[in-house]
């Protein structure tokens, strides 16, 4: 029997699941030339092929994340989106210190504060995909 916390996570997880498709489609379509500005100018890629690249991941993410269920596979799925999350972390530094202006964010401020959304992110993919407890294997 479902608990109200199982719900919530499964819940969340298709939300986050929602959120990468979207992001990856985006990276792919209209919003690529800002996710550009995220490249770190010292990453030694091109930046379009690195955009390209992490929106394929957050889709396979995503795709992933509203179809996986069972545990423990569920739980590594969350450790690998919380993974990817802090993989990308330098950009979003990177965006700031080099003051790229990219989604709205236009001002150091605003650049800094999106900075704290990551580690809501990395939390986010970890108590989504968990299960009832430690040992569990909801």
């Amino acid at each position: 029997m479902a608990t109200t916390g199982s719900v919530l996570r499964g819940i969340g997880q298709v939300a986050l699941g929602a959120a990468l498709l979207t992001a990856g489609i985006g990276h792919l379509t209209k919003a690529r030339k800002e996710f550009q500005a995220q490249v770190p100018t010292w990453f030694p890629a091109d930046p379009d092929t690195v955009v390209v690249g992490s929106g394929l991941v957050e889709i396979g993410l995503g795709t992933a994340l509203v179809a996986t269920w069972k545990q423990p596979a569920r739980r590594r799925l969350g450790a690998l989106a919380a993974a990817f999350f802090v993989a990308v972390f330098p950009g979003n530094i990177a965006q700031l210190v080099e003051h790229r202006d990219a989604f709205g964010l236009d001002t150091d401020r605003k650049r800094a504060l999106r900075l704290l959304g990551q580690p809501v992110l990395v939390a986010w993919a970890l108590a989504s995909t968990r299960g009832r407890n430690a040992g569990a294997s909801d």
